[in-house]
């Protein structure tokens, strides 16, 4: 099984969200062991991670503007866009760390969907709207804020989980779950208190159990592989 980790927080592995994404595959990894007991658990997963904030990615061009609205493009300018399709396509599960800026996405995240989002290659235009052209996969996205932005103490909108849930669907990508850790900022008990109740949220959640059941069947059929080629 391998998971892809997209990183969009400045913070990098400080972040709450990055080590909480840590946490989720160790779990994962838990899942693992029961099947494969004699394979090492952190065989079983493999974490593919693309730090958004440490290697930016270049900004969208007008040579590249130019080759997606063109019938004849320039393929050479669809590289960067290729390797970052390319991981989504090679990966099983997606967990997307992001922290909300200013309401929505942080600009490093914008780009990886400018460049991710692409016609005729993740998604097709029709009367209806986008179609998605790649395949579901379970994706959590956790999403880090200072203040609180859902819940009976909200105090600002939320346009980032509506935006990205409609732009991961665009593509093909439906089977989506946000965790929310809000108040960052309020001390230590806030924090607490956020990731507690995204650990249970984890626990009822379809997204999740998907993820836990593909962890372990991946494991099982290692250890089968193992037990054949002994």
């Amino acid at each position: 099984m391998k998971i892809l980790l997209i990183n969009a927080s400045p913070h990098g592995e400080a972040s709450h969200g990055y080590r909480f994404a840590g946490e989720i595959i160790g779990v994962l990894r838990e899942y693992t062991a029961p099947n494969a007991p004699d394979a090492p658990a952190a065989s079983a997963i493999k974490v593919i991670e693309r730090d958004l904030a440490a290697t930016p990615l270049p900004p969208v061009a007008r040579d590249y503007a130019r080759a997606v609205t063109s019938r004849t493009p320039d393929k050479t300018q669809f590289d960067v866009s290729e390797q970052l399709i390319d991981e989504i396509e090679t990966t099983d599960a997606l967990i997307i760390n992001t922290p909300m800026h200013n309401f929505t996405v942080p600009a490093a995240l914008k780009l990886w969907i400018d460049y991710t989002l692409r016609i005729h290659r993740t998604f097709a235009s029709t009367p209806e709207g986008k179609v998605g052209l790649m395949r579901d996969r379970p994706t959590l996205v956790i999403v880090g804020s200072g203040g609180v932005h859902s819940g009976e103490r909200a105090r600002q909108p939320d346009f980032l989980t509506p935006y990205l849930r409609y732009a991961l669907g665009s593509i093909g990508i439906h089977s989506v779950q946000f965790l929310l850790l809000q108040g960052l900022v309020m001390g230590e008990a806030a924090v607490a208190e956020a990731l507690d109740a995204a650990r249970a949220q984890l626990t009822g959640d379809a997204v999740f159990a998907s993820l836990a059941a593909q962890a372990a069947r991946g494991a099982s059929m290692a250890a089968v592989m193992a037990a054949r080629t002994a």
